[in-house]
């Protein structure tokens, strides 16, 4: 293969453009549950400081 044919061949870059996208919407999935869960520890322990009393 030449360099020429090399540099334009758009074989793959799909897969790879899926991928990419993949990946960035399950790093925004992580940093949402991760925040999720603190926000649901804070509500708990409130309910439960309020059951207590």
């Amino acid at each position: 293969m030449t360099t020429k044919r090399l540099i334009n061949d758009q074989t793959g870059a799909t897969a790879i453009e899926y991928g990419l996208l993949a990946a960035l919407i399950a790093v925004a999935s992580i940093v949402a549950f991760q925040m999720l869960g603190l926000n649901l520890a804070t509500v708990f322990s409130t309910i439960a400081s309020a059951l207590g009393q």
